[in-house]
């Protein structure tokens, strides 16, 4: 195997793991405050296609990453209120999410369905301005939750959401911060694939990575760095199909465009059969609804 090989599996992974890790650090401190929301994958088709239309009709990347950002916003910001106001159960709102994003998607995206637009050049070492920032939101989101005081508030309020109130701190206020944080990361990880990972509109572009994503939160037991690692694992299965002839592995296609999937299968169920390891940092208000007296 060449170096030159070498160097474009390592670049086309860490373009494949930026949208998961995106979404999935997204996730983890939407999870963290004790809440879960599994909208993701319909958030980061509307961030993808509302990024798409952004960049068609202006050419500004920023703006459109933007967009995408409060695309992602208003999403999870919709989430919040039917769940931290009207209580509603937090599963079906997020299943209901994404039903609604992928339809959404699919209705804003009809005219420009197999349109391209200019990619997003490389900055730094042949990597993107965005995956970069995804490097360094991991290390912030590491010493956010470890070592400030924010972030310990934050997974009080996930712990302990009765004992955060009854001190003074507003639980609710606290956890909508943290779902529009995952709707942002969601809806930048969905620009990504159509901005930079391949730079059009397909209808369904993120092809489950939303899902991967959500899966990559407990893999990595609701922590930052090991997200990165289940990223690139993941990330790698799935540049894995497309460098395999080049590589000279003789294994059908088929079978290749499953892997991503199958890992993530097969990394569960290898946590899961040890309850202490899934359990080590999972909120303990996870999913749970509370009413705060503020």
């Amino acid at each position: 195997m060449n170096e030159g090989l070498i160097l474009a599996l390592l670049l086309s992974t860490a373009s494949a793991a930026t949208p998961l890790m995106l979404a999935a650090l997204g996730e983890l401190v939407t999870e963290r405050s004790g809440v879960l929301n599994l909208g993701v994958e319909g958030m980061m088709l509307v961030g993808a296609v509302a990024a798409f239309a952004t960049m068609s009709h202006s050419g500004s990347p920023l703006l459109a990453f933007g967009v995408a950002m409060l695309s992602g916003c208003a999403l999870s910001l919709l989430f919040g209120v039917l769940t931290l106001h009207l209580m509603t159960n937090q599963v079906a709102t997020g299943l209901a999410l994404t039903l609604f994003g992928v339809g959404l998607a699919a209705f804003v995206g009809q005219p420009y369905v197999g349109g391209v637009v200019k990619g997003v050049e490389p900055f730094l070492f042949g990597l993107d301005p965005v995956t970069l920032l995804a490097f360094v939101l991991c290390g912030s989101l590491w010493w956010f939750l470890n070592r400030s005081r924010a972030g310990l508030l934050l997974r009080a309020v996930g712990e302990k959401p009765a004992v955060a109130d009854a001190i003074g701190y507003p639980v609710r206020r606290i956890r909508y911060l943290a779902v529009l944080f995952g709707g942002a990361m969601a809806g930048l990880g969905g620009a990504f694939l159509s901005l930079v990972n391949t730079p059009m509109w397909v209808e369904g572009m993120t092809a489950g990575r939303g899902w991967i994503a959500l899966a990559l939160v407990v893999f990595a037991t609701w922590r930052p760095e090991r997200v990165l690692l289940g990223a690139w694992l993941f990330g790698g299965m799935t540049v894995l199909q497309f460098h395999a002839q080049a590589l000279g592995l003789a294994i059908p296609s088929e079978f290749l465009s499953m892997l991503p999937y199958l890992a993530t299968i097969a990394v569960l169920v290898l946590i899961c059969r040890n309850p202490r390891t899934i359990l080590l940092n999972q909120p303990l208000s996870l999913g749970k609804s509370y009413h705060p007296d503020r």
